[in-house]
């Protein structure tokens, strides 16, 4: 099933370089069929400011589910045991949200995605997501964060 697309962006700055608020794909527009790993994003520092995660699902088959998580990583090898976030379960298309306004590793570096498929019911189809995921900086005086 097709959805409606949210409109694109572009990229207009390199995330923790000060100026314009940047928005930069982690994972450009995929479909997804099975399990995966998107390309490593580089940071150029730690981020100075709440950095906020956009996850659209633009096309899904019904009766199967989606689970996306970011992982970070000080060095691009060692991407630790457990997510940054973990976005709750898809199961239809829609724009979702997830600010993460602190780190629990100091250091991070670098970013990716992973994500896991399922279909829940017997099928010789598999399952079949058409998702994009974005990262920006939060502005602290939009988003009501104090300075």
């Amino acid at each position: 099933m097709g959805c409606a697309k949210p409109s694109d962006s572009v990229a207009r700055n390199r995330l923790g370089q000060g100026g314009a608020v940047a928005e930069i794909p982690l994972l450009p527009e995929t479909t997804v069929r099975e399990a995966g790993t998107g390309p490593a994003l580089s940071l150029r520092e730690e981020p100075a400011a709440p950095l906020v995660f956009t996850l659209d699902v633009t096309r899904v088959i019904e009766r199967e589910s989606l689970d996306i998580s970011v992982w970070g990583s000080p060095d691009g090898a060692d991407w630790g045991a457990k997510p940054l976030l973990q976005f709750t379960r898809k199961f239809s298309c829609g724009s979702h949200q997830v600010v993460v306004d602190h780190w629990d590793q100091p250091g991070m570096r670098y970013l990716r995605a992973e994500w896991q498929v399922d279909r829940w019911v017997q099928s010789s189809q598999r399952p079949l997501f058409t998702v994009n995921l974005r990262v920006s900086e939060a502005q602290r005086h939009s988003a009501g964060i104090p300075s």
